[in-house]
């Protein structure tokens, strides 16, 4: 077969998991070529909260989600990985000789030792909330993720939801917006109380209104919405002065062609064994927030955990008989002259 892409380890999804995971891979010289159905690295992080802050990453007392991905694609830099993007993983085969070949929607022919799915919760889009005719506005002026905080600058902006995200933006764009109306069904929220508490002393102040109900209808013309028709409220219907809207109704998560692999599935998850994070096939291992097993957590630094045995594990079967000795980069001049960082 011509046109074969040929690469020690397959990751599918170069999110911050399957970003560091070519770290990992790098330091036992194994060659990685990644694939995600994004545009670009750093998965959801990248797409649906960049700007953001994260607080639990070792080290960092507080990152932003974009700044995060930059550092880990300096961190991989010296290993050189190739990127695929655009693309979603549609078949996978065993070979003879105990690889895999993948194929890609667009027909691009991957071989791999090993394949790793670090795709999250797998390939994912926002749910559209039942607005009629909120089609006509998505893009121009509504908008399902913040990418840029200033994209937001001077508008009359609804949020609508009654979780984290909604929570965090309307309390993260309320100094940039001209106004800011958060709309939830009801006064009980589904985030962080601390959030909550912010919001509503926020709006004692008046620096914005929550208003208890759920938008109806949308008026505007060419795509730029003018208002948004909030109803069920106690105030019975109101019309609210709106240029930009940001719905958060939660992501609709698919294990899409994944699914079809012949893997073991657990309630669209996939199992794992705790020692190499290896799915029921041997040579396919799964990490991050797509795989399952007993006490795990959605961490990104779980991810991190993962990946590093994980690694070790994927060295014994693309080098079964080769002596693998356990290094520490802070005293191994092999690895740091890897990392470029010695010699």
């Amino acid at each position: 077969m011509t046109g074969i892409i040929s690469t020690d380890v397959l990751i599918v999804g170069a999110g911050p998991v399957g970003l560091f995971a070519v770290f990992e891979l790098g330091l036992l010289d194994l060659k990685c070529h990644l694939i995600d159905i994004l545009d670009k690295p750093g998965g959801q992080c990248a797409e649906l909260y960049p700007e953001k802050p994260i607080y639990d990453i070792p080290g960092w007392p507080s990152i932003s989600a974009q700044g995060l991905v930059d550092k880990l694609l300096e961190q991989v830099a010296p290993f050189k990985p190739d990127f695929t993007y655009n693309r979603m993983v549609s078949s996978l085969e065993k070979l003879d000789d105990g690889g895999f070949r993948v194929t890609t929607d667009e027909n691009e022919v991957f071989e791999a030792k090993v394949v790793v799915i670090a795709a999250g919760g797998g390939s994912f889009q926002p749910k559209r909330p039942p607005i009629p005719g909120i089609e006509a506005f998505e893009g121009t002026s509504v908008f399902y993720s913040v990418r840029r905080m200033e994209d937001f600058r001077g508008h009359d902006l609804v949020i609508v939801g009654g979780g984290d995200s909604a929570l965090d933006w309307t309390l993260n764009l309320q100094p940039v917006a001209k106004s800011v109306t958060l709309v939830h069904r009801r006064p009980e929220f589904r985030a962080a109380p601390d959030s909550v508490n912010k919001m509503y002393a926020m709006q004692e102040m008046k620096q914005l209104e929550f208003r208890v109900g759920h938008v109806a209808g949308l008026t505007g013309a060419e795509g730029q919405l003018a208002s948004a028709t909030i109803k069920g409220g106690p105030d019975g219907d109101i019309e609210v002065t709106c240029t930009r809207m940001l719905p958060f109704f939660g992501l609709t998560m698919k294990l899409g062609p994944i699914a079809e692999w012949g893997l073991d599935l657990h309630e669209n998850l996939i199992p794992v064994d705790t020692e190499k994070f290896q799915t029921s096939v041997p040579g396919i291992f799964a990490v991050g927030d797509i795989n399952s097993y007993p006490g795990k957590l959605k961490l990104i630094l779980s991810g991190f955990h993962e990946v590093a045995l994980m690694a070790q594990a994927a060295k014994r079967v693309i080098s079964p008989g080769e002596r693998i000795v356990f290094q520490y980069t802070t005293s191994s001049t092999s690895l740091q002259k890897k990392l470029g960082v010695s010699g």
